[in-house]
């Protein structure tokens, strides 16, 4: 059997660990700049406010009935799951493997005897230690498993653990899906199955595997298998090399001061250098982007890229900001005021598979190594107790600068 740990309201729930008082109250977590909803209690559910509405358009519905309304902190909250992530770990093994930020799948052994039983014990653990609540769904695959932890966290009856592990509760469960909710078939498969008159999971389930495979492609097959309880999603022991580090960012006003400009460029390579770190890469490319606000149609337009190569595939941030700042410099242009900047590294490669340059110092190497894993140490623990000179400060931005980070990867799993 395999369980899926789904925390619920994570942003929202990370808000109540450090704000306790928000517990019962209704919550709203806003996206960059404060544009629209991108999480919500249930208590701001039940007033009507749906995820994506714009906050200039439910501002005074908030108002009105006290919704607390927050900026998003994305650093603090992946803080708040990698505590959920190594609680997991500590009870399921080295096995657990994490899906998202808030998501990861676990092994649910024979041998523990009741599965509802044990996942009653990790909801109570994860709570204990993290205070953040989380739903466990139990099944037979990854997508069956997807489909109980949205019971699990829909009624409050099943007490945070939904288990389908008999025929008979999975066609229950199959029967109250739609089709569309289904994971691995998305909202353009779920038109087509529409058209055909394949409203939920269970008429999906009830098709042919003939039937399938003329309708979809191999992905909706492998959902297909994976509703009949047959194991197709596997997990990845070595994940595939990542393509891109990205970090980007809407600044609050249209800016025309060319060292805010540089102070956001140089938060975003602080931010991808430290996310290339953490996985072990180095970067021999940075483009760097910069644009004026399209949506004042009325003003002049601009927007550029430009990218260099680094004489050495690197993790160093002094020498990635610098390669970042002469980028920009080819493509600012005076009397524009700016609105969104990003930096995206490229030719990533393993750190440990790096060939050095003949001609380095391999004690200076070591040195910025060892900076690096102490500037890295120091603000994971205390966020921007040291930051490079030309890095924004709190009083100035007191937006976080990394909310826009990703990076892209190969497409492992369905959508």
């Amino acid at each position: 059997m395999i369980g899926l740990v789904d925390c619920n309201n994570f942003f929202v729930s990370c808000e109540r660990v450090r704000h306790p008082h928000l517990i019962g109250r209704p919550v709203i977590v806003l996206s960059n700049n404060d544009g629209c909803a991108v999480a919500l209690s249930n208590e701001a559910k039940a007033l009507g406010i749906k995820r994506g509405d714009p906050y200039f358009k439910i501002r005074q519905l908030c108002r009105r009935h006290g919704v607390e309304a927050l900026s998003g902190d994305h650093r603090y909250y992946a803080e708040i799951s990698a505590r959920v992530m190594a609680v997991l770990r500590h009870l399921a093994g080295d096995a657990t493997e994490v899906y998202s930020i808030d998501e990861a799948f676990i092994p649910v052994p024979p041998a523990l005897g009741d599965p509802a039983q044990y996942g009653a014990y990790v909801v109570q653990e994860i709570m204990q230690r993290t205070r953040v609540p989380v739903s466990l769904g139990i099944a037979p695959t990854k997508t069956l498993a997807k489909l109980a932890a949205h019971f699990a966290k829909k009624y409050p009856g099943y007490h945070g653990v939904c288990l389908i592990d008999t025929d008979e509760k999975r066609q229950k469960a199959l029967q109250l899906t739609p089709i569309g909710d289904v994971w691995g078939i998305g909202r353009r498969l779920s038109r087509r199955l529409l058209e055909r008159g394949i409203a939920t999971a269970w008429h999906f389930y009830s098709l042919s595997q003939t039937q399938v495979s003329q309708l979809l492609n191999v992905t909706g097959l492998r959902t297909w298998r994976e509703l009949h309880g047959e194991p197709c999603i596997i997990h990845e022991d070595t994940p595939p090399e990542r393509q891109t580090i990205s970090c980007s960012r809407t600044l609050p006003h249209d800016v025309t001061s060319v060292h805010a400009l540089r102070q956001a460029i140089t938060d975003h390579c602080t931010e991808v250098c430290r996310k290339l770190r953490r996985h072990g890469l180095v970067a021999g490319e940075i483009t760097v982007y910069i644009r004026t606000n399209r949506f004042r149609t009325a003003a002049p337009q601009y927007a550029n890229t430009a990218t260099v190569r680094l004489s050495t595939p690197t993790d160093y941030t002094p020498d990635i900001v610098t390669a970042a700042h002469k980028a920009f410099d080819d493509i600012y242009r005076h009397g524009y005021a700016y609105k969104k900047t990003g930096v995206t590294l490229t030719h990533l490669h393993s750190r440990d598979g790096l060939q050095g340059d003949l001609f380095a110092d391999p004690d200076r190497l070591a040195r910025r190594t060892r900076l690096m894993q102490v500037v890295d140490t120091l603000n994971a623990a205390h966020p921007r107790t040291v930051t490079l000179a030309t890095q924004s400060t709190p009083a100035e931005d007191s937006h976080e600068p990394s909310s826009d980070v990703s990076i892209d990867l190969p497409d492992l799993l369905p959508e």
